[in-house]
């Protein structure tokens, strides 16, 4: 691990996630009865659990507004949730006020155009690894996983190693 990230990594207690394109590949499929779904990678679902296990706190802030994002979000005991904020700054500035955190105690993981003003505004900006060029220029940290194939598994386990949190939650071999 590099001392660059540790130094990062030192201050961060909430992690911000886009969900399309972050939690999901990116892809929405309506039916012709008009009903959506997603998909969503159960390994990332995990690693949220494990980081607010570990005593931070995780949210999601979607410009679009979905059912299934609140079930999901139920799913993993996740209760700070924004949908339907086009303009994610501030919304992602009253999530993290409710939090009684700084911005700088805050990593944010986006894919696209509209999350670069939180990924500006936040001690930690990542993304996904198929995030958009702008967007991955902006990042202090890229993902190798694309967006719904690990890479909120992928940040979360980096965080809690520059911690040296990680271990806590690896079961031991058993002999």
């Amino acid at each position: 691990m590099a001392n660059k990230d540790l130094e990062v990594a030192k201050p961060i207690k909430m992690i911000l996630s886009d969900v399309d394109g972050v939690l999901t590949d990116g892809s929405i499929t309506i039916d012709n009865a008009g009903i959506e779904s997603k998909t969503f990678y159960v390994r990332d679902g995990h690693a949220i659990r494990v980081w607010c296990k570990a005593g931070f706190q995780f949210g999601l802030l979607t410009a679009r507004n979905s059912q299934i994002v609140k079930i999901r979000a139920a799913e993993l005991g996740i209760t700070l949730v924004r949908q339907g904020f086009a303009e994610k700054l501030p919304a992602a500035k009253e999530m993290i006020e409710q939090a009684g955190l700084d911005l700088s105690e805050v990593c944010y993981i986006g894919d696209d155009l509209p999350d670069l003003p939180v990924m500006y505004a936040v001690g930690l900006a990542a993304t996904v690894a198929d995030g958009a060029t702008e967007v991955r220029q902006a990042a202090n940290w890229v993902m190798t996983a694309p967006g719904g194939r690990g890479a909120v598994r992928e940040l979360i386990e980096r965080l809690l190693k520059a911690k040296g949190r990680w271990d806590d939650f690896v079961p031991n071999r058993m002999s």
